[in-house]
């Protein structure tokens, strides 16, 4: 719960860039910052904030980025969206059957 409650207050700011089907997103907050290369379709290791160990890959579907992650320690799968709506970053996580849904502004 405490995890939860310092999450709201992390100040995040997500930078993405595009070169083909490779992408580099930064991510940086309050607790950590990182910076993540990826191409579409190939998997990798990534690390939540919490710690949590996952390993999936991006893909685009249209105009979204549509990952798939599954945990290390319990084999669950996290669906996640970042879809541009407008002048909004729209990240959307799926988890066990609960949506979370979290907006950005562009800077």
């Amino acid at each position: 719960m405490m995890k939860r409650k310092l999450g709201a207050h992390d100040n995040l700011k997500i930078t993405i860039q595009q070169d083909g089907n490779k992408f580099t997103v930064k991510e940086a907050s309050n607790f950590r910052t990182i910076e993540l290369e990826f191409t579409l379709g190939a998997d990798f290791d990534y690390s939540l904030a919490d710690g949590t160990e996952m390993k999936g890959n991006w893909n685009l579907e249209g105009n979204k980025l549509v990952g798939t992650f599954t945990r290390k320690d319990n084999g669950k799968v996290l669906k996640a969206y970042r879809e541009i709506v407008g002048d909004e970053l729209v990240q959307t996580y799926i988890y066990e059957g609960v949506e979370s849904k979290r907006i950005f502004k562009r800077g």
